[in-house]
């Protein structure tokens, strides 16, 4: 993942995943309040039924997609060196294992809604996705303490963002009918896909505070003061797309509410 599109296409599936569980957490709470439920997955309604599992087969497919790219391609093929795993491609193997579980999430997940082998209730399924965004934490969590300075900073603020993800899910399996936590699960969910798009556009793209440059795998930031504005920049693009992605999520309310609302709603109101 260290590189631009290393950082874009996991971005891109946590933020569809995202936004979709937004809209669909907002519109199912406004259009039947009373038996809402939280939801680790939404379906697609509409086009008989064809579109159902869409967002189940965008998380297996993505995750098996970067999961080849990560131990396949990036490795060439040569895990091992001399008998013992390649040392060049670490990287790339602890990647692996945290998209394992992505796709194990999605695989589950479509086996139990569409077989009679393992059918699992959405409480249970929380505790899955807990576990993914477990494993991933705990990939960022030690990549952010080998990697230094801005580079390290950046980490960090994903860090706590699957911390959030972890969080909301678990809290999802002990409060299943709570939108509140629903709706935050949805909200640290594309958060953490914009922040991918951000970390891709200013470690490794146009986006580059002055002074700081990128050699090798690695950003070096020099004079010191280069390095202290660019996390000060961190910390106000972290503020600015948690602020635009508050406005959406009230944008969105606004908008279904008046479109799907029903007379629960408004007596709630």
């Amino acid at each position: 993942m260290g590189s631009f599109k290393g950082h874009v296409l996991p971005g891109t599936l946590f933020l569809v995943v995202g936004v979709w569980h937004i809209w669909s957490s907002v519109v199912r709470y406004v259009s039947n309040p009373k038996s809402f439920e939280v939801r680790v997955w939404n379906p697609v309604h509409g086009f008989d039924g064809k579109l159902k599992y869409l967002e189940l087969y965008v998380v297996t497919i993505g995750a098996f997609i970067d999961l080849c790219i990560e131990l396949l391609y990036s490795t060439h093929f040569k895990f091992f060196v001399n008998g013992v795993l390649n040392p060049s491609h670490f990287n790339n193997f602890e990647h692996s294992g945290m998209l394992l579980m992505f796709f194990l999430l999605g695989a589950i997940a479509l086996l139990s809604e569409k077989t009679s082998f393992v059918s699992l209730p959405q409480g249970a399924l929380c505790l899955v996705a807990a576990a993914a965004f477990c494993a991933e934490y705990l990939l960022f969590y030690f990549h952010s303490t080998t990697h230094k300075g801005l580079e390290g900073y950046y980490h960090l603020i994903l860090v706590l963002l699957i911390g959030l993800c972890i969080l909301t899910t678990l809290a999802g399996a002990l409060f299943p009918n709570s939108f509140p936590i629903d709706l935050c699960s949805g909200i640290a969910i594309t958060l953490q896909g914009l922040w991918f798009y951000q970390t891709a556009f200013t470690l490794y793209g146009p986006m580059m505070p002055d002074g700081c440059r990128l050699k090798g795998n690695e950003v070096y930031c020099h004079p010191a003061d280069s390095e202290v504005r660019g996390e000060l920049l961190a910390n106000f693009q972290f503020f600015s797309l948690v602020l635009g992605v508050l406005v959406a999520v009230v944008g969105s309310y606004g908008f279904a509410a008046s479109r799907y609302g029903n007379s629960d709603l408004r007596s709630m109101h």
